[in-house]
């Protein structure tokens, strides 16, 4: 299923006014599909990352996620949508120092209830996916910074999230590899059919997405992305190993 904002009016309090920070937007991102939103700083790009991922309610409009929408839901409901329907790669990934990258990820499923050794077999197959499963054992301070941004992305996806929402997650980065993680999250996209929504200020690596979302002043504008076949897993390990 995917994932659709209809009419969402987000304000903030500023003096006796109110700032608007998304105004009127509607956006659907169909399942196996990755739609890059883009944008100056203050435009509106983190609060409709913010939206998409119930984090905060929007004034007007609706969020659905995977079919069920969010309006009236309680906050118990919302955190538990969150955790079986959406995975959220934030811009640092904020690894835990003490566990190794296959226990980064076996976190997500305990905090799920699901059975420890379930959870070892689907970390593992993860992180073969993101090419990292030779470092299963390795903990962050013996990752390079693409490789713990690929434990992140393979931490966002360990509960099978029907929509995966991603923030500016090549900045940090340098070219090679920021173009390398684009390319990953294309392909994990396409492979797990999510609803994939990628927030980032580096317009350089977007030839992959499906769609380019512009957000100037809180409205959208929306156009082709440049797609490019997705490189195969093989030969994008080579690229970013």
């Amino acid at each position: 299923m995917s994932l659709n904002l209809t009419g969402v009016t987000l304000t903030y309090p500023d003096g006796d006014t109110r700032l608007t920070a998304l105004d009127d937007v509607t956006l659907d991102v169909p399942p196996g599909t990755l739609t890059a939103v883009a944008g100056p700083s203050g435009s509106g790009k983190s609060s409709l990352l913010a939206v998409a991922a119930t984090l905060i309610t929007p004034d007007h409009g609706t969020v659905t996620v995977d079919g069920t929408t969010t309006t009236g839901l309680t906050r118990g409901e919302l955190t538990g949508l969150r955790r079986r329907k959406i995975g959220i790669v934030f811009q640092q990934p904020n690894l835990l120092p003490a566990l190794t990258a296959a226990e980064q990820l076996q976190v997500m499923a305990r905090i799920d209830g699901r059975s420890p050794a379930g959870a070892r077999a689907v970390a593992m197959d993860l992180l073969d996916a993101v090419g990292l499963a030779a470092q299963a054992g390795r903990r962050p301070h013996q990752l390079s910074g693409g490789q713990r941004q690929r434990v992140n992305i393979a931490r966002a996806l360990m509960n099978e999230p029907t929509v995966l929402l991603i923030d500016e997650p090549t900045s940090a980065l340098d070219h090679e590899r920021g173009a390398a993680v684009i390319d990953l999250i294309a392909s994990l996209t396409r492979e797990r059919a999510t609803a994939t929504v990628l927030v980032t200020h580096d317009r350089v690596h977007l030839s992959a997405v499906d769609r380019i979302v512009e957000v100037h002043d809180g409205r959208l504008s929306t156009k082709d992305g440049r797609s490019e076949p997705p490189s195969s897993f093989r030969s994008m390990r080579k690229r970013i190993s």
